[in-house]
């Protein structure tokens, strides 16, 4: 679901590559051909995408956990069901993620020691709670939306298996942000209970939506060199704007407010302003210090330990089944 790739920028370090083959690996890019695994690349290239994909991973697992949490007390049978096919599609997608990593150097068990020791970072928006059913309608909807947004937007990168596993992705993220704005409209069309319930939700989670696609343009240092690449298609601010163009007059529609006193259409460009997304906030949550950050990664290295037999025993069948070379 949630491909925030742009969450925070490592450090560079610093490789001197064949001028020749990085001179061949960007035309190549620049006829809009795809880098395949075996193809060489940049040390640059190869470590900004084992970041970014990973980071997208965890996001995926994380992000299920908010939900998660509501599948036992959701409305309903069949919102019930939705939300448990929902939340296993999330878990898909992140596998889908890690072997798209791993075909650059990186094995799926280091990803996830890297995840649980908070080395490796994932989406800011997962780190806040759901207090209400209305929260996961906020979050089916309106974050599913950037996602889409994000996904659909660097499926047409230049790292093949990256882009493989974006296609498969947004294909089903399309029937998630359907089923969340089914429930956001059958809230706001409901009693004044529900319409009250479902726009507290969205005042909670504005600003966490608006941080959901990374920090500003202007703080970024890699920007250029990774358009360049086509390992981003957009900027983050680009992403943003097209976010707030397709989205606020879809919120508005519904006679819901959106918690920005600055927020306002400008006449001539058609662009919608917004005010301060407070962006030392964004900075303390990505650096482990929101509201849910612990408990999430609790909630993981819990599941990681209790999992641990069915891996150890898989491991085992398959050596036992492994035909020897002669």
């Amino acid at each position: 679901m949630y491909g925030n790739i742009s969450i925070v920028d490592g450090p560079t370090n610093q490789v001197a590559e064949d001028p020749e083959k990085l001179a061949a690996f960007e035309a190549k890019i620049a006829r809009g051909e795809k880098i395949e695994p075996h193809d060489w690349m940049p040390t640059e290239y190869r470590r900004q995408l084992i970041r970014m994909i990973e980071q997208h991973a965890h996001s995926e697992i994380i992000g299920a956990l908010p939900e998660g949490t509501w599948i036992t007390r959701a409305p309903g049978f069949k919102r019930k069901m939705a939300l448990m096919a929902k939340v296993q599609d999330e878990v898909g997608h992140a596998q889908l993620l890690y072997s798209a990593a791993e075909t650059l150097g990186k094995s799926r068990e280091a990803m996830i020691d890297d995840l649980l020791s908070g080395k490796s970072k994932y989406s800011n928006v997962f780190n806040y709670p759901a207090y209400t059913w209305a929260d996961t309608a906020i979050i089916a909807w309106l974050i599913d939306a950037s996602a889409i947004i994000n996904q659909v937007t660097n499926s047409k990168g230049s790292y093949a298996p990256y882009c493989r596993a974006l296609e498969r992705i947004c294909m089903e993220e399309s029937f998630h942000l359907k089923y969340g704005y089914d429930n956001v409209v059958t809230l706001a069309t409901g009693t004044p209970t529900q319409r009250q319930m479902v726009q507290e939700a969205l005042n909670r989670w504005w600003r966490p939506i608006m941080h959901f696609f990374g920090p500003p343009d202007k703080a970024s240092v890699h920007t250029e060199q990774l358009t360049r690449w086509k390992v981003k298609m957009a900027t983050n601010d680009e992403m943003r704007q097209q976010f707030f163009n397709q989205y606020v007059p879809k919120i508005l529609e519904l006679g819901l407010s959106i918690p920005d006193p600055e927020l306002k259409k400008d006449p001539l460009t058609g662009q919608w302003a917004y005010g301060d997304p407070d962006w030392d906030e964004f900075k303390r949550v990505i650096n482990g210090d929101g509201p849910c950050n612990a408990e999430r990664l609790a909630v993981r290295r819990v599941a990681e330990e209790r999992g641990r037999w069915v891996r150890e025993a898989l491991r085992k069948a398959d050596q036992k089944y492994v035909t020897p070379l002669a």
